[in-house]
């Protein structure tokens, strides 16, 4: 069952660290104590006190990965609510997101992303954010004590984040305090977090998966969190070399790419063990876990997160437990089920849309009654997904509700094809998803991008040895590149749109 978080605000969360004890590293920064950091949030809180922001009032961030970002987001939601956007966005972007969120200020370094400064509304106000020399930040607003009495409650609004909105508009995402609160210490419990952990983030701060998983599950255990400017395949070894982490968190196309480069870092691969490898965010295939726990020699941990959930919802445990390939694990902290069209649970084995509830999960969507209704059933939010419990209590996920592929009737699940797909050598990368039919209504095709040479027909062949006929993929498209998201999520659902592809 669901329980109270021992901490429930982000002010809190940063208040547990040994006040010496480094709590941010970054390449080509000073680390920044526990204690620095804390005093900077408030500082920088109180600044933003000072031009009028308060809690409710939306603070938007546009910055890449770093020190500065994990700063400027902990003052912008101690003081209101941070509203992180990412930095790669156009102009046009940006201003939908500072209007649809009603954002009262901005939060940049100078000189940078000049489409975010481009956008601002008209009563939006500016604040620049400078690295000072001792790994602290400076907001450049005269000073302005912090009051505490006018911070964040466990109740207020600690960010504001959007659904992805593939199909329809993005749907606001209110998450407060004690969802982010509970979360971090589901997280905390399901790895053992402490302070002698080292969390290498490489997701992008403005995503849930980065903020919660990477971010705050780290500084509320007391651990050190690495905060390079980002992922990059090229430099991550040399980081891990430096820094020593213990553990990372990542999405599956970004393991790939590790992986891919791992051959020539065996030697950092073998001085470095992690503790522990996590994947979120996408469905890891089986064939990926296995490649990597025998490359890095760590327990690779598939979880399952979103974030209507303040992230984790189910995870695969530490050893000595089972963890289980092409499973998601269990709950930790959070009750998960499976339900029926009509809001009936299911028993384990039957398959159906998963649904989950605990402190975690958000009370709702913001202004959208309809969504709401929707998604909410008897206390319990539906996911989306669907999926089944096994005997002893783990989630497998069969695919999204929206991704299924429907064959004339025969209900497929794509990731089942991914995975055949990643065990021909020649593959590199696979995407099955669904395609208009005329008399189907839907068929099945798949797009690859290859590391050797091989033919559709030997792709087909393969595919065919593994599946039933009707699974097999009718046309597979070789591609120098699948279409992924900003967090590198493959786009499933609009890939026969991408393609071009019609009835």
């Amino acid at each position: 069952m669901s329980r109270e978080p021992v901490i429930s605000t982000l002010l809190d969360m940063i208040g547990g660290g040994a006040p010496d004890r480094p709590a941010l590293v970054a390449p080509g920064r000073p680390d920044l104590s526990y204690a620095a950091l804390r005093a900077n949030v408030a500082e920088l809180a109180g600044q933003l006190q000072g031009i009028g922001v308060g809690p409710g009032d939306r603070v938007a961030i546009a910055m890449g990965n770093g020190p500065e970002m994990v700063i400027a987001f902990l003052a912008a939601a101690t003081a209101a609510t941070a509203a992180p956007l990412n930095p790669k966005y156009r102009a046009d972007e940006f201003a939908f997101y500072y209007e649809d969120t009603q954002a009262k200020a901005l939060i940049m370094l100078p000189g940078s992303i000049e489409a975010a400064r481009a956008a601002m509304l008209p009563d939006m106000q500016l604040v620049e954010a400078t690295n000072n020399e001792d790994g602290t930040l400076s907001f450049g607003i005269q000073h302005s004590a912090f009051n505490i009495q006018h911070s964040a409650t466990p109740d207020d609004v600690a960010m504001i984040l959007h659904t992805s909105g593939t199909t329809s508009r993005p749907k606001r995402v209110p998450i407060r305090h004690r969802n982010l609160a509970t979360s971090a210490a589901n997280i905390i419990e399901t790895y053992q977090l402490g302070p002698e952990d080292r969390a290498l983030c490489v997701m992008p701060l403005f995503h849930i998966h980065g903020i919660v998983a990477s971010m705050l599950s780290t500084l509320a255990s007391g651990g050190t969190l690495i905060c390079p400017p980002g992922f990059d395949a090229m430099r991550f070894w040399g980081w891990v070399e430096q820094y020593k982490p213990t553990w990372y968190s990542a999405v599956p196309t970004m393991h790939q790419l590790l992986l891919a480069r791992a051959e020539r870092n065996l030697d950092v691969i073998k001085a470095n063990p992690f503790r522990f490898i996590r994947s979120s965010s996408a469905p890891l295939p089986p064939v990926v876990m296995e490649r990597l726990e025998a490359t890095f020699g760590a327990p690779v941990l598939e979880s399952y997160g979103m974030t209507e959930a303040s992230h984790q919802m189910a995870s695969n445990p530490l050893p000595p437990a089972p963890r289980k390939s092409g499973s998601v694990g269990v709950g930790v902290g959070v009750d998960v089920g499976i339900m029926d069209d009509a809001g009936r649970l299911l028993p384990r084995g039957a398959r159906g849309e998963v649904v989950v509830r605990g402190g975690n999960v958000v009370d709702g969507y913001e202004n959208n009654p309809q969504a709401n209704a929707a998604a909410f059933t008897d206390g319990w939010f539906r996911t989306g997904d669907q999926g089944y419990l096994d005997e002893d209590g783990y989630l497998a996920l069969t695919g999204r509700l929206k991704e299924l592929i429907n064959r004339g009737g025969e209900k497929i699940s794509p990731l089942e094809i991914d995975d055949v797909l990643l065990r021909h050598p020649a593959v590199a990368e696979a995407l099955a998803f669904a395609v208009p039919h005329k008399t189907l209504g839907e068929d099945v095709h798949a797009a690859v991008v290859l590391k050797a040479e091989a033919s559709e027909k030997d792709l087909r062949e393969h595919c065919a040895r593994s599946l039933a006929d009707f699974k097999v993929p009718r046309q597979i498209h070789i591609l120098e590149a699948l279409p992924r998201g900003a967090t590198g999520k493959l786009q499933r659902i609009t890939m026969a749109k991408t393609l071009g592809i019609d009835a």
